[in-house]
């Protein structure tokens, strides 16, 4: 009878109260709220003629959808030319580095070679340095090498950052040593081990990892802004930063650059998500 007891008093204590269900359903609505107000707002703002954003009180819902900063956008400023520019560095840098990293992951977890602590703290030493602080000798780097105003001067550099080797070493290192134990045993080389049995295993680490390497190229500018001086081999992020001009800057238009920008990154997150949402889970059940 106490034990039942005990067992009801636990179970009880589980069950969340009416007052924290509620507190959380009020949090969730507000944080939803927040973070679509000012989607909204650049969306209103991206039908409207310019001299009609500053009227106050402000018209959330335009009598008249104006599609013009649109038409201006993609007529007048190469916007297609600068979206593949974009998608073709960011895919190119994504598919690269899944590779060099995964297998470099793979080095530092499970092969034995001497220096690999030193290799590794060199690693998570650069990983500190500021990307402002590269800037220049880096500039100058792809310069004597003839790159400035390629792709390749915006694919290569960002190739050596190493915080996505120690990303996915932390999800070999939870892998069983006795997989590749068992594999060199039955004859299968360090490569064959680590493509038909580590890299199936890690997938949602992998995708995780494309995902965050793909909106961090999708979305960097410094670099670009440096290394591409061509306006039509420009990327998203600097075309859409030259809209503006000295005197006059057209809102209008910047809102909808903006919002034909976020639908390629919208659309990689919705046609990912479920590997993405699988990887947190797994992660909070592991923890």
């Amino acid at each position: 009878m106490t034990f039942r007891w005990i067992r009801r008093r636990q179970t009880h204590a589980l069950q969340p109260t009416t007052g924290a269900i509620v507190a959380s359903y009020v949090t969730l609505i507000v944080a939803c709220i927040v973070s679509i107000v000012p989607f909204l707002y650049v969306l209103s703002t991206s039908v409207k003629r310019t001299k009609s954003l500053f009227s106050y009180p402000p018209d959330w819902l335009p009598d008249t959808l104006y599609w013009g900063n649109y038409e201006k956008l993609l007529t007048e400023h190469p916007f297609i030319l600068w979206t593949i520019n974009t998608l073709i560095v960011a895919l190119a840098v994504t598919l690269i580095k899944l590779l060099i990293d995964a297998m470099a992951a793979y080095a530092l977890a499970k092969l034995h070679f001497t220096g690999r602590n030193v290799l590794s703290a060199t690693l998570l030493m650069a990983v500190a340095i500021p990307v402002a602080a590269l800037i220049i000798p880096l500039y100058f780097l792809v310069r004597d090498l003839g790159l400035l105003n390629t792709y390749w001067a915006l694919i290569l550099p960002p190739l050596a950052n190493p915080l996505g080797i120690f990303m996915i070493r932390s999800f070999i290192v939870s892998l069983p040593d006795d997989l590749g134990h068992s594999a060199r045993l039955d004859g299968e080389t360090e490569f064959g081990i680590f493509f038909r049995i580590i890299l199936p295993l890690i997938k949602p680490g992998l995708v995780v990892h494309a995902i965050f390497t793909f909106m961090l190229q999708y979305t960097n500018f410094l670099w670009p802004l440096v290394a591409i001086q061509d306006e039509r081999k420009q990327v998203l992020t600097v075309g859409i930063s030259g809209l503006q001009s000295n005197f006059v800057v057209d809102w209008g238009l910047i809102s909808a650059a903006a919002l034909l920008a976020a639908v390629p990154i919208t659309l990689l997150f919705v046609l990912l998500q479920r590997f993405f949402l699988a990887q947190n889970l797994a992660g909070a059940f592991k923890g």
